[in-house]
């Protein structure tokens, strides 16, 4: 799935209101800037043993799900990310176990890709984001 795949093509509700932009549309943006911050914090998680399959959480408020690497508020940005593995995924219930192995099936290259949890108000779904 991509990130254009998320972005929210709503039915004009009412006719006379503009549509907002998507909120997915900002994500994009932050992530040309964020790319080769997370790409390293990505191969470090790799490289350090820690996990085989990064997951990057994107949000816009507080998420208790692994670990703060790039703070909207302190960098002017409009989403935060947090590191994660799988393993977190997992012992949160977020991907079930016994769909493990399709979601490793599924999970791209992480030196061309950043596996993205995006959390919006609507749900969150996950997106691999080439690095740029």
């Amino acid at each position: 799935m991509e990130l254009k795949d998320l972005i929210n093509q709503s039915d004009s509700e009412g006719g006379n209101n503009p549509e907002k932009e998507s909120p997915l549309k900002s994500l994009e943006k932050d992530l040309k800037f964020y790319s080769e911050s997370i790409r390293e914090v990505s191969m470090e998680i790799i490289n350090e043993g820690l996990s085989e399959y990064p997951i990057f959480a994107a949000h816009q408020h507080e998420l208790n799900l692994g670990e703060l690497i790039l703070d909207r508020t302190d960098l002017g940005t409009s989403w935060s990310i947090q590191a994660s593995t799988l393993d977190e995924f997992i012992q949160k219930g977020i991907i079930h176990r016994e769909k493990k192995d399709r979601f490793i099936k599924t999970y791209k290259n992480p030196e061309d890709f950043i596996c993205l949890f995006v959390v919006v108000p609507e749900g969150a779904n996950f997106v691999f984001y080439p690095y740029h």
